[in-house]
């Protein structure tokens, strides 16, 4: 995948004579492409290519989103703006790129989708190719519904008829999300291998469907599409927490889908980003929310010291969190190197504790993949879906003490009721996927965001770092953005925002 990620710029801005008898030779015309399986795979890898807008899957748009919790604080980015409250339509980039990068990628879809059935190719690969462009166009419807709701629903190749259309319902978004995941899921092939890595696969397709429904409250759907996923035994928790996000170990048994980045063509600047400029600071709400090892909270367990504040805990702090005290590039972390809050974001860069960065490495440069689906949130799907369900059963136990054995904290306690069950798995999620973009949508899909999301936050010395806005009347959605109203007069913008 990394190959082809590599030569997609050349792919679509020229060819040489051998693949395409052109004139031009310089880019590519609706006379001369769309006739060879060249071309098809080109046109399919256009779309993976959308994958790396920066309001989607891109670069550092896990840690922008957890700044809008109160996981993070973020100086100045769009996720403080969210966080504080002030976004609207116009002066958010990722609530209008978003926008335009999602629906970016549904065009070239729908292209593909429409230019396929009149290239000659075997068979097999052209399923496959289909297949693979429907999981994309629902991820990316994916991607606009949990942020705006309701948007028009397009499943033909671009035309200019087509930016005049209405808003469909929530509903009937989601109803071809579903939809476009179980056809894939029908076509793709359990795995690759060799260049094609990267790619969807079958399990990608019932990752994101079981998420999809998930988010929809449809508990009996969501619990199967993850159980489909458990049973076929395509994948297993890494080992490793802190391994599981390492470069080294890119493409390991966990990860399903991620996007692949590949130096010097495709690069982000995580790194530098979540180091030394300490742009995505952890709050200290997040860091007293991990437990102890004991699976006890800091005020309930006896092994919490508050002399040692970090001892003890739930080894997915150190895994996720700089501390001070702690050893970070081969140096200790004193309360001077994250000024922000105290804390630095550990996950997401390429650097390793207790060991010097190599000599000539660009801070700037990381080619590390960004993780967009992996078992440990199917196995997370799967807990709660069965829990809202039917109740915490053996099987939600299970689920859920995979993921405690592998951190090396103590299994969920017998007993518990369904609400109490329900508390520990909206914990164990913030825990498990902290720093990765999904308590941000966690929170407005429980309808919590109102509390978690409003007040004061605070760094390690317990000062205030800001305060937080949540409008429960107005920020469960995004803003509609102002010049996709200004360009169709046919869109309806979300309550509470002016056009």
């Amino acid at each position: 995948m990394k190959k082809y990620i590599a030569i997609l710029v050349v792919l679509l801005q020229s060819c040489s004579q051998s693949i395409l008898d052109v004139n031009p030779t310089d880019r590519f015309t609706d006379q001369t492409f769309w006739k060879t399986e060249e071309h098809a795979q080109a046109g399919l890898n256009a779309i993976y290519n959308s994958l790396y807008g920066n309001a989607l899957h891109g670069g550092n748009m896990m840690a922008e989103l957890d700044g809008a919790t109160s996981n993070i604080y973020t100086y100045n980015g769009p996720g403080g703006n969210i966080a504080r409250g002030i976004h609207d339509a116009s002066n958010t980039g990722i609530i209008n790129n978003r926008w335009d990068q999602a629906y970016g990628g549904i065009g070239r879809a729908n292209t593909l989708l429409a230019r396929i059935g009149d290239i000659k190719m075997p068979d097999a690969n052209k399923k496959r190719y289909i297949a693979e462009a429907k999981f994309l166009r629902g991820l990316f419807y994916f991607d606009l519904w949990i942020a705006y709701g309701g948007v028009p629903v397009i499943l033909d190749a671009p035309t200019v008829e087509q930016g005049a259309l209405p808003r469909n319902t929530s509903d009937e978004t989601l109803a071809q999300i579903v939809k476009d995941l179980t056809e894939a899921a029908a076509d793709l092939p359990k795995s690759y291998t060799g260049g094609n890595k990267g790619r969807a696969t079958a399990g990608a397709a019932n990752a994101l469907k079981s998420r999809t429904l998930l988010f929809a409250g449809k508990w009996i759907e969501a619990a199967a599409a993850a159980k489909t996923l458990m049973d076929a035994k395509t994948y297993s928790l890494f080992p490793d927490y802190r391994g599981l996000f390492l470069q080294e170990n890119e493409g390991n048994s966990e990860v399903i889908l991620d996007v692949q980045y590949k130096n010097p063509e495709y690069t982000h600047s995580n790194d530098i980003n979540y180091d030394q400029f300490n742009t995505y600071a952890p709050l200290q709400g997040l860091v007293s929310d991990y437990y102890l090892t004991d699976g006890k909270t800091a005020a309930e367990s006896p092994l919490y010291d508050p002399k040692f504040p970090y001892k003890n805990r739930d080894p997915r702090l150190a895994a996720t969190i700089m501390t001070i005290g702690s050893s970070f590039k081969g140096k200790p972390v004193v309360a001077a190197t994250y000024p922000r809050t105290g804390y630095g974001l550990k996950k997401g860069t390429t650097y390793k504790d207790n060991e010097a960065p190599p000599a000539g490495k660009a801070d700037n440069i990381s080619d590390l993949n960004n993780i967009i689906l992996r078992y440990g949130e199917v196995l997370l799907n799967y807990a709660e879906a069965q829990n809202e369900a039917v109740g915490p059963d053996a099987s939600v136990y299970d689920a859920l003490n995979l993921l405690r054995k592998r951190a090396g904290v103590a299994p969920f306690p017998a007993g518990l009721s369904k609400d109490q069950m329900r508390q520990e798995i909206r914990h164990e999620r913030r825990i498990e996927l902290a720093g990765e973009g999904q308590y941000y949508w966690d929170l407005r899909r429980w309808r919590t965001a109102e509390k978690e999301m409003n007040g004061d936050v605070f760094d390690y010395l317990g000062k205030r770092v800001e305060t937080r806005a949540f409008d429960p009347k107005r920020d469960y959605l995004w803003p509609i953005p102002s010049v996709a109203l200004q360009q169709n007069p046919s869109l309806t913008q979300n309550p509470g925002y002016n056009k």
